[in-house]
């Protein structure tokens, strides 16, 4: 599987196909007299009704026929196939309809977030691009993952590292949901940044070499994850649950401030054993 810079009009046709067949008929309350349905989801003419268009509208946006619907369809368009928050956006960023963001992407970090980095200590941070690129980490964040001295920066990516990194594998219990969740993050970078050729080349290596990702980049799922929590196998200290946060600063927009924090009592003990190694 590869990927490229996007291409607007066939990633559109293939997301509005997969949203509308993900829908259950039942949920919109459609009349049981029509006819029985030999495909998943909502029929186009259905989803033209709810989104105020034609059925030929439909069809020639999902079969890539060239149409820049405007913002008000867009905004009709995410309301009839109840796109989440996060879709709604990548929607909108597919049809160049919301502002672009006019800060390049970020490569190093802005000194004051590094120095805030470090002084959130004991608390792990780092500081993240939109492609999940590790710009900056205090020791404690180093502890907790790995080293990231030891690797070459273009290896510093926390997607990658999770994939492909030996010492990370197995690193997360539920390592599914930790895919799924980045994912779903980068394909809303994607389309925030259509022209980032770094970031093609970063997921067409993960879809190429490993087959879950693969897998899951083809589902076309859509979230910014700003919050959780994750559960890690540390090979020093046992199990850790830790709480993140992911904040952007209004400046330097295309950096990722992550702090976490003990999830319990017994997390709490083991990131302070950590720290005293």
């Amino acid at each position: 599987m590869t990927t490229r810079t996007v291409d607007r009009t066939q990633e559109l046709a293939a997301f509005l196909r997969t949203r509308r067949e993900r829908l259950d008929p039942q949920d919109f309350g459609l009349p049981s007299r029509r006819r029985s349905r030999r495909t998943p989801g909502l029929r186009r003419e259905e989803v033209a009704e709810l989104a105020g268009v034609s059925i030929d509208y439909i069809v020639r946006l999902e079969q890539a026929r060239g149409l820049r619907p405007s913002a008000e369809v867009v905004e009709a368009l995410a309301r009839a196939l109840r796109l989440a928050p996060d879709e709604r956006a990548y929607l909108f960023d597919l049809t160049r309809q919301r502002p672009r963001n006019a800060a390049r992407p970020a490569t190093a970090p802005a000194p004051p977030l590094a120095r805030l980095v470090g002084d959130l200590s004991p608390r792990p941070a780092m500081l993240m691009n939109h492609r999940y690129d590790i710009l900056a980490w205090n020791s404690d964040m180093a502890r907790l993952l790995l080293d990231f001295d030891t690797l070459t920066p273009s290896r510093r990516n926390a997607m990658w590292l999770c994939l492909m990194h030996p010492q990370m594998r197995e690193f997360y219990v539920d390592r599914e949901r930790v895919l799924r969740e980045g994912a779903a993050h980068l394909r809303a970078a994607w389309a925030a940044h259509p022209e980032d050729q770094a970031l093609v080349d970063l997921i067409t290596e993960c879809t190429t070499h490993d087959e879950e990702f693969s897998r899951l980049w083809a589902q076309r799922e859509v979230k910014v994850n700003g919050r959780g929590r994750k559960a890690i196998r540390h090979p020093d200290v046992g199990a850790i649950a830790v709480h993140f946060e992911v904040l952007m600063p209004l400046q330097d927009t295309d950096q990722r401030l992550m702090i976490c924090h003990a999830a319990d009592d017994e997390s709490r003990a083991a990131l302070d054993r950590l720290r005293t190694r």
